[in-house]
């Protein structure tokens, strides 16, 4: 019996062997980045598009006929919120490769945990949208927010600054004369502290 089952372990070895030689290897390839879009136009076209159609769909905004929730009312709207967190959830993955021309990234490390936080948050934000969570979306938005300027103070403003100065005269443009004429009247009727 013992030789039988010898037998038949070497009568099925040269099967195996030549079926394993048969069998296709994985094609080798070799992962190529390209990461020639300098920093400021990714930003530009792939960040600050997808963050803006996300804060425009959350949150509310206070209006001279009142507030206005900004909450989509559609499917189409909340979808719309999803694809803007999906692309900020790939963002974030993208900003960490190496070799993306643009301002330094010293320390290295930060950046990439700046990254890393706004994969993390964006794929809270994509799930608040994917619940039509007027709440979540609003809050998880905020927190977008909150990575992306503490980002630019860090690697943008600051550095900036250390370059150039503080900058010169008032940045922001005036306010047109109706909107401080009520600004005016607001705040004069606020209570004293």
């Amino acid at each position: 019996m013992k030789r039988l089952i010898t037998l038949a372990t070497c009568a099925a070895l040269p099967a195996a062997l030549l079926l394993a030689s048969c069998t296709p290897k994985p094609a080798e390839t070799s992962v190529r980045f390209n990461t020639e879009l300098p920093m400021n136009e990714f930003m530009g076209h792939v960040v600050d598009p997808a963050s803006f159609v996300y804060w425009k769909g959350s949150g509310t905004e206070e209006t001279a006929a009142g507030t206005k929730d900004l909450a989509p009312t559609t499917t189409e709207g909340w979808e719309a919120m999803e694809t803007a967190a999906a692309v900020l959830i790939e963002a974030g993955n993208a900003l960490q490769l190496p070799g993306r021309p643009g301002p330094p990234r010293a320390p290295e490390a930060d950046f990439n945990k700046f990254a890393q936080q706004l994969t993390a948050e964006a794929i809270l934000a994509k799930a608040a949208a994917e619940k039509h969570d007027k709440a979540a979306a609003y809050a998880e938005g905020a927190k977008v927010y909150q990575i992306c300027t503490a980002c630019h103070k860090e690697y943008v403003i600051d550095p900036g600054i250390k370059a150039n100065g503080p900058a010169k005269g008032n940045p922001l443009p005036d306010w047109p004369a109706d909107i401080a004429a009520k600004q005016k009247t607001f705040d004069a009727k606020k209570p004293a502290t």
